[in-house]
Order: structure tokens, then C-alpha cells, then sequence
């Protein structure tokens, strides 16, 4: 993802989820970039590309049971 996607992601998360949400590279990866809301991980945002005319984002968040006690 280039900078000014990830910016436009950023800013929606922030504007629909949490103003605390930011978005971080992944270490060679170009697809996906990390979630974190201050310094606690989320999950992580892939791009879709698959058809270039319908682009879309997938955001997996893993909930593990021992978060939830």
C-alpha cells in the first residue's frame, strides 16, 4: 500500500471506529499494514486487488479467549 492509501484508511478508521486507531507498516510486506489503537495490536488491514476495478480492504481481528475473562 502507498502512503496516501494508508492515510485515507487511517483517517476513516479513525473518523468510523476510534480516534486512537493507526495504522503500521509490516516488515516487507506491501498488502497489509498492522492496527493498533495506542500502542495495543488490533489485527491487521489487507488490500484486495484482486480485480483492479473493485478494490477493497479486509480488516482480521483475532479475539482470544483469555482477553475476553
Amino acid at each position: 500500500m502507498i502512503n496516501s492509501e494508508i492515510d485515507k484508511l487511517t483517517a476513516h478508521l479513525q473518523e468510523r471506529l476510534n480516534p486512537g486507531i493507526s495504522l503500521r507498516r509490516r516488515g516487507g510486506k506491501d498488502d497489509s499494514v498492522e492496527v493498533y489503537i495506542g500502542d495495543e495490536f488490533l489485527g491487521v488491514l489487507f488490500k484486495d486487488d484482486e480485480d483492479p476495478s473493485d478494490i477493497s480492504y479486509n480488516l482480521d481481528i483475532a479475539i482470544l479467549s483469555m482477553d475476553l475473562e
